[in-house]
């Protein structure tokens, strides 16, 4: 998938310990978060160019991992790839201007042979508000 030299990769963690994962991830990264507020926080980490975050739930069963994605500079780009995707013959749900994680992200869902929830995304403008759609973090 080639989507720009702007382009970084985007992890979400699910975590039943999330103030302990916090301070693992401030070590591991050697930077503090870039947003933290209650059961959610994000680290930009500069190189090699990613979006984590963690998402605190009340039991990690399973699967660990919220879902995966990567973050592009512009809207036109996550149109460009839903339409790619599609071409293919990928189911792909588009979630424009929704509320997700503390902003406004135009996003396309897609999903791996096993379940796993990919997006490709760009954000619009921070928000107050974590879940405002059902096409949200834990899609």
């Amino acid at each position: 998938m080639n989507v720009g030299t702007d382009s970084k990769m985007h992890l979400a963690l699910n975590t039943a310990h999330f103030d302990d994962s916090v301070r693992f991830y401030e070590a591991l990264f050697g930077l503090a978060p870039a947003k933290l507020e209650n059961g959610y926080a994000k680290f930009d980490v500069e190189h090699p160019p990613l979006n984590f975050t963690l998402n605190r739930v009340a039991q990690v069963s399973g699967n660990r991992v919220s879902h995966l994605g990567i973050q592009v500079p512009v809207t036109a780009a996550v149109e460009k790839q839903e339409e790619r995707l599609r071409t293919l013959g990928l189911s792909t749900e588009l979630a424009m201007a929704t509320e997700c994680c503390y902003s406004v992200q135009d996003k396309v869902w897609v999903h791996d042979p096993d379940g796993n929830a990919w997006e490709v995304f760009v954000v619009l403008r921070p928000t107050e508000g974590h879940h405002g759609n059902p096409a949200c973090c834990g899609h």
